[in-house]
């Protein structure tokens, strides 16, 4: 072989060789700098997060975006300086691809950590639980453990309810069930109600809200406790963001953001009574028509539907109702009140709402213009309740006490406070049966959030009009009769 070909083929090999090493690299440097990380977030002035449509996660409010999840990331995006993007899926099915793609830099759905998820992604600071509930239709034989299944069980499909249900079958063969990449857990709540199947697995967080408009729906057992939530973040990401998550995280924690916002969300729904529940729904269907123009009438500086919710608690919409303590009427006003708000007869259901609704309207503007909404207007409802003075000294406990005066999830629990002599000899009120203002607010909420609920669907046409005798029945409430399949309950 000639020399010069010899070694000017080698040295050709040993170019090409250089070559793709170069490209290599470059390509190296490449993939490095494209994976998600802190840096590109703030450079592109944006965060993008994926999310599930759903009054947990992600939904259009009468006031715009709204759930728990949106406002935790919006809180995030905040702490970093930058927008938030976010990306609501409908299904499990189309949420993770988004991650794995790099569309969204991370989850942020109410999403459960799980072994199969743990190979998969890493996770953020947990900053809930939840546990998994089997339900059933109420009225059917009540489940109470897994070897009392008698008849079909969906769930949704690439759920954590789905990946325990497999390690359950390791101890009981017996055990089956079907997956749906159709329905979300919600969805499947409501074929549950509607008979269309016996079971299936909700999160309680999803039942505790659900309950609210469907009390027919029950618990059997609980199939897993303490699951813990927390953010997905994508493996090939840099670790700056898994540092920044932690940092905001144990911020929120820290400040209370976190608890507030549980409050906000969840803080009403903790008990359920299903009896109240029922009487509740049937009022809505009876008797508010009665008196719905004239809560829309004088609820014009006061959503509407908070001023029936508290006529509701007062009174359940009874115009003649009176309490031992002589308040009387739709709204329960003391003689003293009725005169200062101009109410002539207490028992006039159109004096009594028009005079309730002054006197709230009062009582919000008492509150110090530096507190928002809506914790304005829970103080004020306590105030309603048990009067703004007695309301105040409870805030003076909670700012001696290290706590935040102007929230209200730092001053609920020390209302009940006022009933103890050690606390209520050092206010100016004194004495006061402090945790009945407490449950009264956490009743006049639930009512408030259930009227919200189907006001809603009335707005969005899923039913008729609440002052034409909605609901109507739970399980005709969502269901698009043309396809006999749920709405999407978030849909605008």
């Amino acid at each position: 072989m000639n020399i010069y070909y010899k070694k000017t083929n080698q040295l050709f090999n040993f170019l090409k060789l250089s070559l793709a090493v170069v490209v290599l690299a470059i390509s190296g440097c490449k993939e490095e700098a494209d994976r998600p990380n802190i840096s590109r977030i703030l450079e592109r002035g944006y965060v993008a997060v994926g999310t599930l449509y759903g009054p947990n996660s992600y939904y259009l409010g009468p006031e715009g975006p709204a759930g728990f999840e949106y406002e935790l990331a919006k809180k995030y995006a905040q702490s970093l300086g930058v927008e938030l993007r976010i990306m609501p899926s409908y299904s499990l099915d189309e949420l993770f691809p988004r991650l794995d793609s790099g569309e969204v830099d991370f989850l942020a759905a109410g999403l459960a950590v799980t072994p199969n998820r743990l190979s998969q992604y890493e996770f953020a600071p947990s900053y809930d639980s939840v546990s998994q509930k089997l339900v059933f239709r109420q009225g059917n034989k009540r489940p109470r453990a897994l070897k009392d299944l008698t008849g079909s069980l969906i769930v949704t499909a690439n759920s954590s309810h789905a990946e325990n249900l497999v390690e359950l079958q390791q101890t009981h063969e017996a055990l089956t069930w079907q997956e749906s990449t159709e329905f979300d857990s919600e969805e499947l709540l409501l074929k549950v109600l509607n008979g269309e199947i016996d079971y299936t697995i909700v999160d309680s967080h999803v039942l505790a809200i659900n309950r609210r408009y469907y009390p027919d729906i029950s618990i059997g057992f609980t199939v897993k406790k303490a699951e813990p939530l927390a953010w997905l973040v994508s493996k090939h990401s840099d670790d700056s963001i898994i540092a920044s998550l932690i940092e905001f995280f144990g911020q929120v924690h820290h400040d209370g953001t976190l608890l507030a916002l549980d409050d906000k969300y969840y803080g009403h729904i903790e008990q359920f009574n299903y009896v109240d529940t029922q009487a509740f729904l049937a009022a809505i269907e009876t008797t508010l028509p009665t008196y719905q123009p004239l809560f829309e009438k004088y609820g014009q500086d006061i959503d509407w539907k908070l001023l029936a919710a508290i006529s509701y608690q007062e009174s359940h919409w009874n115009p003649k109702a009176r309490s031992p303590t002589g308040v009387r009427g739709m709204m329960m006003l003391t003689l003293p009140t009725a005169k200062q708000m101009g109410v002539t007869s207490r028992l006039d259901p159109e004096q009594s709402i028009a005079g309730g609704a002054k006197y709230f309207k009062r009582l919000i503007d008492r509150i110090p213009d530096r507190i928002p909404f809506p914790d304005r207007m829970w103080f004020a409802l306590a105030s309603y309740n048990v009067g703004f003075g007695h309301v105040n000294d409870a805030r003076i406990i909670t700012q001696r006490q290290g706590g935040d005066a102007d929230r209200w999830v730092d001053v609920k629990p020390r209302l009940p406070l006022l009933k103890q002599k050690k606390y209520y000899k050092t206010v100016k009120y004194g004495y006061a049966r402090g945790d009945e203002p407490v449950k009264y607010v956490e009743n006049i909420r639930r009512y408030y959030h259930t009227l919200s609920y189907f006001d809603e669907k009335v707005r969005n046409g899923l039913v008729n009009g609440l002052s034409n005798g909605a609901p109507n029945g739970a399980s005709e409430r969502i269901v698009d009769t043309s396809s006999n399949k749920p709405v999407d309950k978030n849909a605008e």
